[in-house]
C-alpha cells in the first residue's frame, strides 16, 4: 500500500463519490442533507474510496462506505473504517451504528456486533437510512468506540 490520506470531502465535490455509490448500488438521495460528514481516502494515484458519518452526539451512523472497483481487495475498506473510527473518537462519539445488506461479516471482523433495530437510540432511528432507505432485512450493527 502506498501512502494514503483521509480528507474531508467538501460539499459540492461529490461527483466521483456519487458515481462510486451508484456503481455499488448504495443510496445517494440524501448526501446533501445536514449532519453528514464524508471523507475521501486517496493516494498519489487519486481517489481510493469514501466513507461517511451522520448525526451529532455520542451515537453516529457510519454510512456510505465504498471502495472504487480498481482498488478493491487491497484492504482499503478496513483502513477507511479505522480512519473514520479514529476521527469519530476524537469528536467524542461513543458508539457507531450501521446498516448493511451486503457485508455484515466485514464489519463483524472489525468489532461491530449485531443488535436489534428496536434497540437503536432515537437519533439513529430518525435517520433516513434507518427509517426509510435501508430495508428491514438489512443487518444492524453497533460498535463502542469510546
Amino acid at each position: 500500500m502506498s501512502r494514503v490520506t483521509l480528507s474531508p470531502l467538501p460539499v459540492g465535490s461529490y461527483d466521483v463519490f456519487q458515481l462510486a455509490l451508484d456503481a455499488a448500488r448504495l443510496p445517494t438521495d440524501d448526501l446533501m442533507e445536514a449532519d453528514r460528514q464524508f471523507f475521501e481516502l486517496s493516494d498519489e494515484a487519486g481517489p481510493i474510496g469514501f466513507i461517511g458519518l451522520e448525526g451529532t452526539g455520542a451515537d453516529r451512523l457510519l454510512r456510505s462506505l465504498v471502495v472504487l472497483p480498481s482498488r478493491k481487495c487491497q484492504r482499503y475498506g478496513g483502513l477507511l473504517v479505522a480512519h473514520v473510527e479514529t476521527f469519530a473518537r476524537q469528536e467524542g462519539v461513543e458508539r457507531l451504528h450501521l446498516l448493511t445488506q451486503t457485508v455484515p461479516d466485514f464489519f463483524r471482523l472489525r468489532g461491530y456486533r449485531p443488535a436489534e433495530r428496536g434497540s437503536a437510540p432515537s437519533a439513529i432511528k430518525a435517520t433516513a437510512q434507518f427509517s426509510a432507505v435501508c430495508p428491514a432485512s438489512a443487518s444492524y450493527l453497533v460498535k463502542d468506540i469510546a
